[in-house]
């Protein structure tokens, strides 16, 4: 099992074990869902994402990010592509010297 199910089947079995002793089942959703509340309002205000931008901060972030990504790629794409320039520039010179044009390269 990944990370979030078996998270919640932890949470469904304690929630049924505290059933069992008593405690009502509406009561300890409810406290289950305030914690889980509670606890990502605390990883946002840690990551500096509490505020009314951080929306707009996360938007920009991911633009970046996708920039990033493409700029990447294009440079991959360009060094593959003067590679293979420099490569069948190679390949040319070979076959000129192999017909006798050394005269012609210079």
């Amino acid at each position: 099992m990944s990370g979030p199910q078996l998270d919640t089947n932890v949470l469904a079995r304690l929630l049924a074990q505290a059933a069992d002793s008593g405690a009502d089942l509406v009561t300890l959703r409810a406290v289950a869902e305030e914690a889980g509340e509670l606890g990502a309002t605390r990883a946002l205000t840690r990551l500096g994402l509490s505020d009314a931008d951080a929306a707009e901060d996360v938007a920009e972030l991911r633009e970046l990010l996708s920039a990033w990504r493409e700029a990447k790629s294009s440079v991959w794409k360009s060094a593959v592509g003067w590679l293979t320039r420099l490569l069948g520039a190679l390949l040319l010179a070979g076959i000129a010297m192999r017909l006798g044009m050394e005269d012609w390269l210079k």
